[in-house]
C-alpha cells in the first residue's frame, strides 16, 4: 500500500495533491494535516518533503477552489461597482483551446498593492469555482463550453473598500483572434502594401482581415474598411503621396474568430518620391606594403536628401558589376566609406522610412585601367579552347592568400568571373568557362585575391578584395580588316616627306597590333615601278619618309599587322616632292619680294621714324600763305609801301577803326565768295590792288604794331576772317589784314552816308610811325 500510494504521489505530485486537498484535507494556519489514514500511516519522509514544497507552491499562488458550498452572496455582498475600481472584465479563449479562457480587467484608482478574487459560475450556479489570492491582472480559467457563464472579479475583497466587475457570455461566442503579431507598410506611386503577420495559433484561422485609414488630423475613418486579398497582404489605393496616415487592422470574423478587435492605431509616414543628390565621390589609391603590390581604392562618398520629408536614414547597395556579390548596409548619416579592388562597382544610395523608399540614385565606380601593375609582366594566359584558359602569375601568393577571383570581358560588355581556391601553384587552369570565348575579341582579364577564406565566394564586398594584376588576350587573332585613315603629307622637301595618320580602331585591328607598313612607289601611270615598304612602329602615328627624288611623284598605301599577317590597305595618296629648280626660283621670287617690300613700304617708314625721333623746326617763310602772297604781288606791295613811306615818313596818322565782333548773317555770301577768291594769285593782286584804290581814293589804312596786337588779343573763333594756318606768325597777318579791309570798307561807307556822324566813329590815334617795309617784314 506504501508503494501503491507513493507511486500515486511521485508520478503526479501536483495533480494528486490538488485532488487530495479539495477532498481530505483542511487548512489550519499555514499548514494542511491529512486525514486519509490509508497514506499517511505507511508514507516516508522523502513522501513528506515532496508534499511540503507542494504545499509552499500553493499558498505563494493563487488558490482555485470550488465554491459551491460557500455563500457567494453573503461574502462578498459589500463588494459593488465603482468608477473609480476595478473595470472592464474581459474573458476570450481561442479556436484550438476549447475549454480554456483568459480573463482580463483594468484595476481601479485604490491602492498600488491589489488582490483579486475571481469566482466563475455556470449551469445556474449549479458549477462554481472560485481563484483566490491573484495579484496580476489576468488569468486563465476552465469552463464547459455548453453552458453560459459568470465571471466576477473583485478587488480588495477582504477589505471594506471592496469592488467588483462583471462578465456575462457563452464560451462558444469567446473565440477571439488577434491583435497581429507584426505589422510592416510600404508606399508607391499613390499606393499602401499592408502586410500583416498573425500569432502562430490565429495564422491559420485568419483568412482576411481589413484595413481602416484616415489622414493624421482626421476625425473620421475612411467610408469603407479595405478587405484584404487574403490573410496577409492588403492594398489601399490612390492616397495622397504627401499626407500623413493613420490605420487599423481587424480580423474577419468566422466560426474559428468570433472575436475581432481593432489592432492598436499606426501611423503611416508620408511616401518618399525624391532622390538623395551625390555632392562628392573621392577615390584614393591605397599604398600597400607588401611585395606583391595587391592594390585597393578607398571610396569616400557623400551626398544629400533634398526635401524635409520624414525619413529614418539610407539604405547603400554596393556590388560588383559583375554581379558576383551584392551588399546592402544602413547608414543615417549622408556618407559612406568603402574600401574596394580595382574593379568596376554599381552603388545605389536611396532614402527610407518605416513605409517607403525613396527612388534610389545611382553610382557607377569604373575599373581602373591605368593600374600600376596594368602590362608590368605580372599576368599571362594561355587559351586552350574557346571554353579553357590558363592564367600564370609572376609572384608566390600562396604565402599570402589562397582564394581568388577572375574576371574577364569583352570592351563595352558585362564582366564574367570565376573565382577559386588555389594553395600550392602560382597558376589555375579554368574550365569550362561560363561563356565561350569569341575569335578576334580583345579580352582584358584581372586577377583578384582575398585573404579571409570565407569569402572565395565572395559575401561582404566591403574590405575583402585586392587586385594583383591585369593583362589583355586573343582566343584566335585575325588580321586588320581597315586601314589607317585621314592620311596626309606635309613638310614636303627635294627627297622627303612626312606623312600622318590616324590609328585603326580596335574592333577592326582584330588581334595585338605590331606595327605599320608604308607601302610607296613612283606615280607611273604608263609604267610598272618597284613598291618598296616600310615597317613602322604600332605606337607612331607619323613618319618621315626619306630617300626620295626630287620633283617626283609618289603613291602611297599604309596598313596595320599582327600576328596574324598584314590587313587591308588604304585608298592610294599621292603626293610629289619640289624639284631643284623651282626650289632656286622660290627663294630669288623670296628675295625680289622683300625687296620690293623694303621699297615700297620703307621711305614713309623711316620718314616717320624721323619725324617721331627727330621733329623739325617749321621755316615760316617757306609756308604756303606767304608764298601766295609774296610771289606775283611782290612788286605791286613794294611800291605801295615805297609810296607810303615818300609821303608820310615825318607824320603822325589818324586811324579810324570799326571793330565787328561777328559777321551779319548777309555778308556771309560775301565772306564766303572773299574765302574762294584769296585761293589764287589773282585774287590776292586783286586785293591789294582794291587797298590802294581805296587808299588813293580816302583814308589810307596804315597798319601798326599796336593793330596788329589789337587783332592778336582778339578771339580767332569771333573773328570774321580768321584763316588757320600751321604757323602762328601767318594767322596773325592774315587776321590783321582782313580786319583793315574790313576797318576801311565801313569808313568809306560811313563818310559817303553820313558825313555829319564821322565824329562818331572816331577810335583812336595811333601816334607810331608809319611802318616802313622792313618793319612790315619784320612782323611777317
Amino acid at each position: 500500500m506504501v508503494a501503491q500510494c507513493g507511486r500515486e504521489i511521485t508520478s503526479n505530485p501536483l495533480s494528486w495533491f490538488q485532488s487530495f486537498s479539495q477532498s481530505q484535507a483542511t487548512m489550519v494556519g499555514r499548514g494542511f494535516h491529512f486525514l486519509d489514514s490509508k497514506c499517511s500511516s505507511y508514507a516516508s519522509h522523502s513522501y513528506f518533503f515532496i508534499l511540503s514544497l507542494i504545499v509552499v507552491y500553493y499558498i505563494t499562488q493563487a488558490s482555485s477552489l470550488d465554491c459551491k458550498s460557500q455563500n457567494i452572496s453573503s461574502k462578498y455582498q459589500h463588494c459593488g461597482i465603482h468608477l473609480d475600481g476595478v473595470h472592464d472584465l474581459d474573458c476570450f479563449g481561442k479556436h484550438n483551446l476549447p475549454g480554456k479562457k483568459k480573463c482580463e480587467w483594468k484595476p481601479g484608482n485604490g491602492t498600488s498593492e491589489k488582490t483579486y478574487t475571481l469566482i466563475i459560475q455556470q449551469q445556474d450556479k449549479k458549477y462554481c469555482k472560485a481563484t483566490y489570492n491573484i495579484t496580476g491582472i489576468s488569468t486563465q480559467i476552465n469552463l464547459f463550453e455548453s453552458y453560459n457563464m459568470s465571471v466576477e472579479v473583485f478587488e480588495n475583497s477582504e477589505s471594506t473598500n471592496c469592488t467588483k466587475a462583471v462578465f456575462r457570455g457563452s464560451p462558444k461566442s469567446l473565440l477571439r483572434c488577434g491583435p497581429p503579431y507584426k505589422v510592416s507598410f510600404g508606399r508607391h506611386s499613390g499606393r499602401l502594401v499592408v502586410n500583416v503577420s498573425w500569432q502562430k495559433e490565429d495564422t491559420k484561422a485568419i483568412t482576411y482581415y481589413f484595413v481602416r485609414y484616415k489622414a493624421l488630423g482626421s476625425l473620421s475613418w475612411s467610408k469603407s474598411p479595405m478587405k484584404s486579398q487574403n490573410g496577409e497582404i492588403c492594398t489601399v489605393e490612390n492616397l495622397n503621396s504627401s499626407l500623413v496616415y493613420t490605420a487599423q487592422i481587424q480580423c474577419d470574423t468566422n466560426e474559428k474568430c468570433s472575436q475581432c478587435a481593432w489592432s492598436e492605431v499606426y501611423t503611416i509616414p508620408s511616401e518618399l518620391t525624391t532622390q538623395p543628390v551625390i555632392v562628392s565621390l573621392n577615390l584614393t589609391d591605397i599604398a600597400m606594403s607588401r611585395p606583391t603590390n595587391q592594390d585597393q581604392r578607398l571610396l569616400y562618398l557623400t551626398w544629400k536628401f533634398p526635401t524635409k520629408d520624414l525619413y529614418d536614414g539610407y539604405y547603400v547597395t554596393i556590388g560588383k558589376a559583375s554581379g558576383e556579390a551584392y551588399e546592402w548596409m544602413k547608414t543615417t548619416q549622408p556618407e559612406i566609406t568603402l574600401i574596394l579592388s580595382y574593379s568596376a562597382y554599381h552603388l545605389n544610395i536611396s532614402a527610407v522610412n518605416n513605409a517607403s523608399t525613396s527612388p534610389a540614385v545611382s553610382q557607377e565606380i569604373p575599373q581602373r585601367q591605368d593600374m600600376p601593375s596594368m602590362g608590368a609582366g605580372k599576368l599571362n594566359v594561355t587559351v586552350h579552347s574557346n571554353t579553357s584558359f590558363t592564367i600564370y602569375w609572376k609572384d608566390n601568393l600562396i604565402k599570402e592568400c589562397v582564394c581568388y577571383s577572375v574576371e574577364y570581358m569583352k570592351k563595352g560588355h558585362k564582366a564574367a568571373y570565376m573565382p577559386f581556391y588555389q594553395n600550392t601553384n602560382n597558376y589555375r587552369t579554368l574550365s569550362p568557362l561560363p561563356e565561350p570565348l569569341e575569335p578576334y575579341k580583345r579580352y582584358n582579364i584581372t586577377l583578384h585575391t582575398r585573404t579571409d577564406k570565407e569569402t572565395c565566394n565572395m559575401k561582404h564586398v566591403n574590405n575583402s578584395e585586392r587586385t594583383y594584376g591585369s593583362t589583355q588576350f586573343y582566343f584566335i587573332e585575325g588580321s586588320p580588316v581597315s586601314a589607317p585613315t585621314n592620311i596626309s603629307s606635309y613638310t614636303v622637301t627635294l627627297n622627303s616627306v612626312v606623312l600622318q595618320w590616324s590609328s585603326i580602331p580596335e574592333e577592326d585591328i582584330r588581334g595585338f597590333l605590331l606595327g605599320y607598313i608604308i607601302y610607296y612607289t613612283e606615280y607611273n601611270p604608263g609604267g610598272t615601278n618597284t613598291e618598296r615598304n616600310i615597317t613602322v612602329d604600332p605606337t607612331l602615328n607619323s613618319y618621315e619618309l626619306g630617300d626620295l627624288k626630287g620633283g617626283t611623284a609618289y603613291k602611297v598605301q599604309i596598313s596595320g599587322f599582327t600576328q596574324a599577317g598584314a590587313g587591308v590597305r588604304n585608298t592610294e595618296s599621292i603626293f610629289k616632292t619640289k624639284s631643284e629648280g623651282l626650289s632656286n626660283l622660290s627663294g630669288v621670287v623670296t628675295v625680289f619680294a622683300v625687296v620690293a617690300i623694303l621699297l615700297i613700304f620703307g621711305s614713309p617708314i623711316i620718314k616717320r621714324a624721323k619725324v617721331i625721333l627727330w621733329p623739325s623746326i617749321p621755316n615760316p617763310g617757306k609756308s604756303n600763305a606767304l608764298q601766295k602772297i609774296i610771289g606775283p604781288c611782290e612788286l605791286e606791295l613794294l611800291e605801295s609801301i615805297n609810296t607810303l613811306k615818300a609821303e608820310e615818313w615825318d607824320t603822325y596818322s589818324l586811324q579810324i577803326v570799326e571793330k565787328e565782333d561777328v559777321i551779319p548773317a548777309s555778308t556771309l555770301p560775301l565772306y564766303h565768295a572773299f574765302e574762294d577768291e584769296e585761293d589764287s594769285p589773282e585774287s590776292s593782286c586783286n586785293w591789294m590792288q582794291r587797298d590802294t584804290e581805296d587808299a588813293s581814293g580816302g583814308i589810307s589804312p596804315v597798319f601798326t604794331a599796336e593793330t596788329f596786337l589789337d587783332i592778336q588779343r582778339t578771339n580767332p573763333q569771333s573773328s570774321p576772317f580768321a584763316f588757320s594756318s600751321e604757323y602762328t606768325t601767318m594767322e596773325l597777318f592774315q587776321q590783321g589784314i582782313p580786319q583793315g579791309m574790313s576797318a576801311n570798307t565801313s569808313v568809306t561807307q560811313a563818310t559817303e552816308s553820313k558825313p555829319e556822324d564821322t565824329d562818331s566813329t572816331l577810335g583812336k590815334f595811333s601816334t607810331s610811325p608809319v611802318l616802313d617795309s622792313k618793319e612790315i617784314f619784320r612782323i611777317l
